[in-house]
């Protein structure tokens, strides 16, 4: 088997144990032992298991990208294209076992490194927004605003809405969501309002 092929088949086994233990109880034993290769082979590639972990955060990273690259069309409006990647990036975030599994440790134990992980993540949401915030106040469809902040209640807003609600309440639909989110931010922040 060639070099490539070991160092692919040691990040799966990583991103397995990650996704299985959290950042806190993976160890290189473990990923070994998953991948099947003696732990020498993965020090041949990776000096430490930080190091290993932030080649797999940067993989969910680079998918998280990739799906900004395909959910937005800049023919459409603003809110339009926030909701397509908001939903995907929801999806996303819900079905891979990694980013589920740093949730839970973050809450639970709070290790930096699964607190860093999730906060790259999350600057990638809102790098994306914010950049098209001011897109979108360039072309005049939003007023002048401060994108960074306005980002930030974005997600958060969304968030809440998909998430928190959820504990004490019926879960909203899609479409309830983005109504309340056109309600309270689009229509404050549209250039005609």
């Amino acid at each position: 088997m060639g070099t490539v092929d070991r160092k692919k088949q040691v990040l799966e086994a990583a991103s397995r144990s990650f996704a299985l233990f959290g950042y806190k109880a993976t160890t290189m034993d473990q990923v070994a032992k998953i991948a099947n290769v003696g732990k020498g082979t993965i020090y041949t590639f990776f000096d430490t298991k930080e190091q290993l972990f932030d080649e797999i955060v940067n993989g969910v990273i680079s998918e998280m990208k990739s799906i900004i690259l395909r959910e937005v069309d800049h023919d459409r409006k603003f809110f339009d294209n926030l909701f397509r990647v908001l939903d995907s990036f929801l999806e996303f975030r819900s079905e891979h076992e990694l980013l589920i599994k740093l949730s839970q440790e973050l809450r639970d134990v709070g290790t930096p490194q699964s607190q860093e992980a999730m906060a790259q993540v999350e600057n990638v949401i809102l790098g994306y927004i914010e950049k098209e915030i001011e897109r979108a106040i360039a072309q005049g469809e939003l007023r002048e605003c401060d994108p960074k902040i306005v980002s930030f209640l974005m997600v958060k807003m969304y968030i809440a809405l998909t998430s928190e609600w959820n504990k004490n309440h019926e879960p909203l639909s899609k479409e309830q969501i983005k109504e309340h989110i056109r309600l309270f931010l689009e229509n404050g922040l549209a250039a005609n309002a």
